[in-house]
């Protein structure tokens, strides 16, 4: 990440629900708009295509179009830099903290 407008897109495109269900449903394999569209029934086309674009702003889908259709793939590099500057060393202390708690307790 490189600066902190980039991060305060990706936070606020993950702070919504429905934008993390259909991080959620790109997770296994990319869809059409228009299988999302589908999926997301109780949602208008206009409300999903809403989402999908704050959801490619904050670069978490890749989008390709292939004739009429469009194309939404996951891309998980922006989750990952977040996961290793905000949650990564907190949780290998949080795992040595662990550790050493275990082996006081067998002590």
């Amino acid at each position: 990440m490189s600066n902190d407008a980039e991060n305060d897109k990706i936070f606020k495109a993950l702070s919504n629900f429905r934008r993390r269900n259909i991080l959620d449903a790109l997770k296994d394999n990319p869809q059409t708009t228009g299988a999302l569209c589908d999926a997301f029934a109780d949602l208008d086309r206009c409300t999903v295509m809403q989402h999908l674009r704050v959801l490619e702003e904050a670069d978490l889908i890749i989008v390709k179009r292939q004739g009429r259709e469009r194309w939404n793939y996951l891309n998980p590099l922006p989750i990952r830099e977040i996961f290793d500057r905000w949650i990564g060393q907190y949780a290998g202390n949080a795992v040595e903290k662990l550790g050493r708690l275990k082996s006081d307790l067998e002590g």
